[in-house]
């Protein structure tokens, strides 16, 4: 017998399969974080202490402490200094997919930019790896309203899915008229978005996929959100990052008040939350949950709460099943 929650779909899902959630992390250095990106000079991140190692190695070592398998986006940058790092990751059985190049935040580049971008991420990670890239997700969930042609630039470099919605309002990340769950934005294409997980309270759509939440909210607050949505008969979409579990990482001194709280806040309890969240669901990698048949389920009229105000485009996986 299991205690791990296991909920079983309400509509839309294969109802004699149980529903498992994605589990992803974001592989990138303490030093590569966006809200630290005007006090620390990309040009000098050669010089700074590396720890993307062993903090990675040491999330590797939960994850198979706890026997599942996740998601690793991976930076090219990351991966063309530490390829032996990714390696070891793909060859556990988990999955390699993108987090682009530098940690540039895609509403800042041009479309063609973005295209050399991603390209350039591409081809460090495969060639560490070892294996084909299929998933993207964008630098501090940085595809909004703001970027209309990256889900078409995406699914025109062959790329499966993307993981980087976050349907929220948030200081530095956002796009709130998305749809919660996933979909598919590209008309005439397999390709969907899949939006790291929010929960619904109060009339709101509130942040509930992990990062900086889960390490500063009580843990008790992510087991009901993830709940709440399994309940809906959703897949979580749950991140973090390997700096989350370094409580001995360098501290950035100038960085601004509101930064240094929100990272380097209740670092030294992440390891512990992190176990307790691994057994109490089931996990899985990224691109097994895309997988599903019937993931992208038609919005119903009048149901923006569930999926957001955007106008989806027609495409076939609007009705069918995603691959």
């Amino acid at each position: 017998m299991t205690n791990k929650s296991i909920a079983q779909p309400t509509s839309g899902i294969d109802k004699d399969r149980l529903l498992r959630n994605a589990l992803s992390v974001d592989v990138e250095d303490w030093f590569h974080v966006g809200a630290f990106e005007k006090a620390i000079d990309r040009a000098g991140w050669d010089s700074l202490e590396s720890r993307v190692e062993a903090n990675t190695d040491a999330v590797f070592a939960l994850f198979a402490e706890a026997g599942v398998k996740a998601t690793f986006f991976t930076l090219g940058w990351i991966a063309e200094r530490h390829p032996a790092l990714i390696r070891r990751v793909a060859a556990a059985g988990h999955e390699i997919a993108s987090h682009g190049w530098d940690h540039q935040r895609v509403f800042t580049l041009t479309p063609d930019a973005f295209r050399a971008d991603l390209a350039r991420a591409r081809a460090a990670i495969e060639d560490a790896a070892g294996e084909k890239v299929t998933g993207y997700r964008a630098p501090s969930f940085s595809i909004d309203a703001r970027t209309p042609w990256a889900h078409p630039i995406l699914a025109e470099e062959g790329y499966a899915y993307s993981s980087s919605v976050a349907p929220v309002v948030h200081d530095h990340y956002g796009w709130p008229e998305a749809p919660r769950f996933a979909f598919a934005p590209v008309a005439g294409s397999d390709f969907i978005e899949i939006p790291v997980t929010t929960a619904r309270l109060a009339g709101r759509t509130i942040a509930a996929g992990g990062g900086g939440f889960f390490r500063l909210l009580p843990y008790r607050f992510s087991r009901w959100a993830i709940t709440q949505v399994n309940a809906e008969g959703r897949p979580a979409i749950f991140y973090f990052h390997p700096w989350e579990i370094d409580r001995d990482q360098p501290r950035v001194a100038n960085a601004p008040l509101k930064s240094k709280l929100r990272h380097y806040s209740r670092l030294s309890a992440m390891r512990g939350k992190l176990k307790r969240l691994l057994a109490d669901f089931e996990w899985g990698r990224l691109d097994e949950i895309v997988a599903q048949d019937n993931l992208v389920i038609p919005a119903k009229a009048g149901a923006e709460d569930d999926q957001g105000s955007i106008q989806l485009p027609s495409s076939p996986l609007a009705v069918g099943s995603a691959s």
